[in-house]
């Protein structure tokens, strides 16, 4: 069988205008930053994907969900092809905590306009598009 792209599921989860960022550790895009997300399971909605996967990496409830845009992300030194779904939602309760401590160095909150650097290559390229999670 053909090697298929996967689907991944970025989340931008707002607070007081600030979006929640993660450093990734010890996959794809070490060192970089990155939202919250992970991979969309068979038959799981985005929606139900975002809300596992924020628990399961921040340790946070999220509400307000609502799907944005997509990238087509191919990893060439990592030779791996990702689409990555993009959703928004608010932070319902909880303060984030590093939940899987081998993945993620640490999350902190950055403005829009003023992220960290590197970033990871699906909020890279939404960045190469113009894209703001703020406009509707």
């Amino acid at each position: 069988m053909a090697e298929r792209p996967k689907i991944g599921v970025g989340v931008f989860v707002v607070k007081g205008g600030k979006i929640l960022l993660g450093k990734r550790m010890n996959a794809h895009g070490d060192g970089t930053w990155s939202l919250p997300g992970g991979h969309l399971e068979m038959n799981e909605e985005p929606e139900d994907c975002a809300r596992r996967e924020v628990m399961e990496e921040a340790g946070i409830k999220i509400k307000n969900l609502s799907r944005l845009t997509f990238t087509n992300d191919i990893f060439e030194k990592e030779k791996k092809h990702y689409v990555t779904l993009f959703l928004r939602s608010d932070l319902d309760s909880g303060v984030p905590a590093v939940m899987e401590p081998d993945k993620c160095e640490r999350w902190d909150w950055f403005t829009w306009d003023d992220l960290p650097r590197p970033l990871f290559m699906p909020l890279k390229n939404l960045k190469k598009e113009c894209f703001d999670p703020f406009k509707d």
